[in-house]
């Protein structure tokens, strides 16, 4: 028995990565019994048993899954939000935060286009952001600026890329990887997920690391529970073991931890003020949900 990682998956069969080398499995039918199946991104153990073909046997745990592209184990998630054309969106991206960061997955916010604007413009813009240590990333696909910079955060490992449509994602890859030679929004059909192509999902092998494109998540709706909505953000969550209630919803509690992070300028406001959006729009829909 063997050990290794799904990179392929397609028409029922599995390709799985192991001491360099791809072997092809089928997963076996107690998989389909249990309600469970293989996913891009699964660690696994697999026999083989014709040489390069085999059987994977069983499933090693997720750390985290999407429904869109069916993929797990993903390490990082490259936000690409354009500075101009469409105008950089603050309100979304914190909603792209959110998602992200619930399921444990690291975002790495980039900022393309920046050709059309004054670079210092956009950094202001930004700055809240780079103040909570997250990582923020300037480029232009088309001035080739900043490119160099993005290509060190894929070793070692599995990024997924997403963010708003138009931003120039396509762009993006072909100006990392020239031999991808990907028309813009025609992404999805070289993975194979285009009109005339059998669908599937697979893992690109870049710069030390795998690359899922993503065409957005199948829902940017919240679901999620207040107090997980409370926590999803990594400095939220960092400041709320200081809250004086646990379980802090960061509202109307009094002593909190996140309210005084705003009041004294650790925490935007702005950012605060769409994460009080965000908790009435998941209170409102538990309240539906359970009456």
């Amino acid at each position: 028995m063997q050990k290794g990682q799904i990179v392929k998956a397609l028409s029922g069969f599995y390709y799985v990565e192991s001491q360099n080398k791809i072997f092809q499995c089928k997963a076996r039918g107690k998989f389909r019994k249990n309600d469970q199946k293989p996913l891009v991104g699964d660690y696994c153990e697999f026999s083989i048993e014709n040489g390069n073909e085999g059987y994977i046997l069983k499933l090693l745990e997720r750390k985290n899954e999407l429904v869109r592209p069916p993929i797990c184990n993903i390490d990082q998630a490259l936000l690409v939000f354009s500075a101009k054309e469409p105008d950089m969106n603050t309100l979304l991206l914190d909603r792209f935060l959110i998602l992200i960061e619930h399921l444990k997955i690291q975002p790495i916010i980039c900022i393309s286009k920046i050709d059309l604007v004054h670079l210092e413009e956009i950094q202001k813009i930004m700055e809240p952001y780079t103040q909570a240590g997250y990582q923020v990333y300037y480029f232009s696909s088309k001035e080739k600026q900043g490119i160099d910079d993005i290509q060190q955060v894929f070793e070692n490992k599995i990024t997924v890329i997403t963010g708003q449509s138009g931003v120039g994602k396509s762009s993006l890859l072909n100006a990392l990887d020239i031999h991808l030679n990907i028309h813009t929004n025609q992404i999805s059909k070289a993975l194979g997920r285009g009109k005339h192509t059998t669908r599937h999902v697979e893992l690109i092998k870049m710069y030390g690391g795998y690359v899922a494109d993503t065409p957005g998540f199948s829902s940017l709706e919240l679901l999620i529970d207040p107090v997980e909505l409370s926590q999803a953000y990594h400095d939220f969550k960092d400041l709320s073991s200081l809250c004086k209630f646990r379980g802090c919803l960061h509202d109307s509690e009094p002593s909190c931890a996140v309210k005084q992070a705003v009041e004294d300028g650790m925490i935007s406001k702005e950012r605060y003020e769409h994460y009080l959006m965000f908790l009435k729009e998941v209170k409102e829909q538990k309240e539906r949900k359970y009456g």
